[in-house]
C-alpha cells in the first residue's frame, strides 16, 4: 500500500492508474479505524480496481467545545488495517496541505434544509465542514465510486444531495452499520467508553428496534413513541439529544402516509455523543 501526504503526488499516482482505465474507489475516514471502516474498504476492493482511503481529522466539522484535540489518532495501526483489507493507497494530509495556513478563510459549502435538522441543529456548522471536506476529496481523487457508512444516515443524504447538486459523476455506495454483539453501532468514539458504558449505550439500538417493531405493528402515534424512547434512554443513564421518526428521504417528521421511514437517535453518555438509526418500509 502506498502512503501519500501530498495531494500533488497522489494525483500523479491516480493519473497513472487511470491510463489503464481503472475504476477508482474512495473511502474517506478520520482514522481510528474499526470493523465498520474496514467493511467499507472491503466493499470498495470488491467493486473497484484501485482503492484510495483517506485519514484526516477534519477540524471544520468540530465545534469549539467538541473533541477535536482528544479525537483518537492511531495512524500506524490504521495503516496495518488498511493493508490487511486490501487498500491500494492512502492519503494522510496535514491541515495545511488541505486547507492552507489560514483555516478561518477557507471556502465552505452549505447544503440547505437537510443540514439544519437533527445533528445539524445540535452541531452548528458540522455538516458544512463535512460537505466541504467531502467535496474537496472528490475533487482531489475524482473517484468513480465513493463508500460511506449508513450509521451516519443524515450525512449520507447530505452527500447524496451534494453529488446531485454539483453534478459529480460519482456513484455513492451506502454500507449498512456494523455493530458490536450487544447492538451498539461501531464508532471511533466508542473507544471513550468502558465495557459497562458500552452495555449502557446499547440501549439506543434496543429502543430503535422496539419502536420500529411497534410502527410495523400499526402504531402511528409517532410523538408518543418518540417520548417513550427518550424516557427509556434517559432511565438507562444516557442523556438523549433527540429521538425522531422521520421520512426516510426528507428527514421531516413522518406522517401516517409515509411508507419509507427512518428513526434517528442521538444521545450522550457522559461527554461521548453517540448516534444510530434504523430504517423501515411499510
Amino acid at each position: 500500500m502506498k502512503i501519500f501526504n501530498s495531494i500533488a503526488e497522489l494525483r500523479l499516482e491516480l493519473d497513472s492508474q487511470r491510463q489503464n482505465k481503472l475504476c477508482i474507489g474512495l473511502v474517506p475516514t478520520m482514522g481510528n479505524l474499526h470493523a465498520g471502516h474496514l467493511r467499507l474498504v472491503e466493499e470498495a476492493v470488491q467493486n473497484c480496481d484501485f482503492v484510495v482511503s483517506t485519514i484526516f481529522v477534519n477540524p471544520l466539522q468540530f465545534g469549539p467545545d467538541e473533541d477535536l484535540q482528544a479525537y483518537p489518532r492511531t495512524l500506524k495501526e490504521d495503516q496495518s488495517k488498511l493493508i490487511s483489507a486490501g487498500c491500494h493507497c492512502v492519503l494522510e494530509p496535514s491541515v495545511d496541505e488541505l486547507f492552507g495556513s489560514n483555516l478561518e478563510s477557507q471556502t465552505t459549502l452549505h447544503i440547505p434544509s437537510i443540514s439544519n435538522m437533527h445533528c445539524g441543529k445540535r452541531r452548528s456548522g458540522h455538516f458544512d465542514g463535512v460537505a466541504t471536506i467531502v467535496c474537496k476529496l472528490f475533487n482531489i481523487v475524482n473517484p468513480s465510486k465513493a463508500f460511506f457508512g449508513l450509521k451516519d444516515y443524515q450525512q449520507f443524504l447530505i452527500i447524496q444531495k451534494l453529488v446531485a447538486d454539483l453534478a459529480f459523476e460519482i456513484d455513492l455506495v451506502g454500507i449498512e452499520t456494523v455493530r458490536e454483539e450487544n447492538g451498539l453501532a461501531l464508532s471511533s468514539r466508542n473507544s471513550y467508553l468502558s465495557k459497562k458504558e458500552s452495555r449502557q449505550a446499547a440501549t439506543i439500538f434496543k429502543n430503535l428496534n422496539e419502536v420500529a417493531i411497534k410502527i410495523q405493528q400499526g402504531q402511528r402515534d409517532f410523538q408518543d413513541l418518540e417520548q417513550q424512547a427518550i424516557i427509556n434512554i434517559t432511565e438507562a443513564g444516557l442523556r438523549s439529544d433527540y429521538f425522531s421518526i422521520c421520512h426516510a428521504q426528507t428527514l421531516e417528521p413522518a406522517t401516517n402516509l409515509d411508507s419509507d421511514i427512518v428513526i434517528l437517535a442521538a444521545a450522550y453518555l457522559r461527554t461521548t455523543r453517540l448516534i444510530d438509526n434504523i430504517r423501515i418500509s411499510l
